[in-house]
């Protein structure tokens, strides 16, 4: 009976343990997100693009978007989206699992952003933990197509264009 009670009290104490340790673990994937992505948030699945009605997947570092009524997946932005500034875009950040699934609701929810400029956005912020988006000569990448880019430095163009990198606030925390 000695050694059960022993047994059972060792054991529980080791489930607490590791319940305990659960709960402490932290998601921040702010080395990942986009320079474009607007500062405040730790972790961010997904950007919801309303401008475009396209979606950024940060941990994936890919563009969701509709071509031919199929959901694609990709490292670039088609040329159909050329003019549109990713750093000057609202972005709304949707931390639920495939929200192109749900995209009916999402597109009807946020389709009044449209047109509205941005938050800060990363690469603007004076935020200590943002400091490797900060740089003297900002370099601002277009992208023409799958192995088609070229690099601009501190011109106009479009920052983000179709290179799969870059990141939104305000409205649209979820």
């Amino acid at each position: 009976m000695k050694k059960f009670i022993i047994t059972t009290a060792i054991a529980l104490s080791f489930l607490t343990i590791q319940k305990a340790s659960a709960q402490l673990s932290v998601n921040i994937n702010i080395g990942s997100q986009p320079a474009w992505g607007p500062v405040g948030y730790d972790y961010v699945n997904y950007y919801y693009l309303p401008d475009i009605d396209a979606y950024y997947d940060v941990p994936a570092r890919r563009y969701v978007y509709l071509d031919n009524n199929v959901w694609v997946h990709r490292t670039y932005l088609p040329s159909r989206y050329r003019n549109y500034n990713l750093y000057n875009g609202y972005k709304v950040v949707i931390n639920d699992r495939d929200p192109w699934r749900n995209h009916t609701v999402i597109h009807n929810k946020y389709v009044s952003y449209r047109g509205r400029p941005s938050t800060t956005v990363i690469r603007d912020s004076r935020d200590a933990k943002y400091v490797k988006y900060r740089t003297v000569n900002r370099v601002n990448v277009k992208h023409q197509g799958p192995g088609k880019s070229f690099v601009k430095a501190k011109g106009k163009g479009h920052p983000g264009y179709g290179n799969g990198h870059g990141k939104g606030n305000g409205h649209g925390k979820h």
